[in-house]
């Protein structure tokens, strides 16, 4: 079976024009941050997935379905269980199809609700749905722009009918505003996603979110998101007896020998020597 990379995805792509994807990976563990600028209607076939987010996280299993709003920064780990490989099939929920949709359909003006993940419970037209797509796995090509839309358009009405309040998230076309930076960024720094998104997300140019920056922090954001990592990744090993290998990933690093390396220049000693009972004076 063939991957298609979009959103949640292994390495491999095989149409990146695809708006309906099947996604396999065979690697035992796979870590991505993600903010994606699309919605993504997921459904869990096998493996599991750990969403961890700023204020909280989620685990889902095979059966699993739900709805990952565009522009919600998220660190997502995906594995196999059980000798299972990770499958998943996504519906992504762009903007300009969710447009041409309510152009059509008047949304239901709905407050938003706290929780920005939505789980959907399991329901028999969602089986349906998702198994109705199986036939499209196989394609090279890109699927007919009208079919495509008839599918998307189908996951929108499943998820209205099975979710009231959904409009409020599905029907709100705003980009992100102006926001207060040094709020975000202390809730954000382990995410590791390049400062173009930082900047988009905190409703900034790049430049106009370096400016700023510097004069929040009075340091370059590379230097304050190092140390800030670092930090946490002292803590969690020190005060929480975790394991080097256990925390780079957590904290922003992308491999262990890059954590170690940078984490021993900055604190004169290895995460090890933590372990061993070394401390910061």
């Amino acid at each position: 079976m063939r991957s298609r990379k979009l959103i949640f995805m292994p390495h491999q792509t095989q149409n990146k024009y695809a708006e309906i994807i099947w996604t396999i990976t065979e690697e035992k563990y796979f870590k991505d941050e993600v903010a994606a600028p699309f919605h993504c209607f997921v459904r869990l076939i096998s493996g599991e997935m750990k969403v961890m987010m700023a204020d909280r996280s989620y685990h889902f299993h095979a059966g699993d379905t739900f709805l990952f709003p565009r522009n919600k920064v998220a660190m997502v780990i995906k594995q196999g269980n059980k000798g299972a490989p990770y499958k998943a099939v996504t519906v992504a929920l762009s903007t300009e199809r969710l447009k041409k949709y309510f152009t059509e359909n008047n949304p239901r003006h709905i407050s938003p609700t706290a929780s920005p993940v939505r789980v959907l419970d399991k329901h028999p037209i969602l089986e349906s749905f998702f198994l109705s797509l199986i036939p499209y796995y196989e394609l090279q090509d890109k699927l007919p722009d009208r079919l495509t839309f008839l599918k998307i358009e189908e996951a929108i009405s499943i998820l209205r009918t099975l979710d009231s309040q959904i409009d409020s998230v599905l029907a709100d076309f705003s980009e992100p505003g102006k926001i207060q930076l040094a709020e975000f960024m202390e809730q954000h720094y382990m995410f590791n996603l390049p400062l173009e998104k930082f900047g988009y997300l905190t409703g900034r140019s790049l430049a106009t979110f370096r400016r700023d920056f510097k004069k929040t922090f009075y340091t370059t954001p590379q230097r304050w998101l190092m140390q800030r990592r670092l930090e946490l990744a002292h803590y969690e090993i020190a005060e929480k007896k975790k394991q080097p290998v256990d925390v780079y990933l957590e904290v922003g690093f992308e491999n262990l020998s890059h954590f170690s390396y940078a984490f021993k220049k900055h604190y004169g000693y290895a995460p090890s020597e933590v372990i061993a009972g070394h401390r910061a004076s």
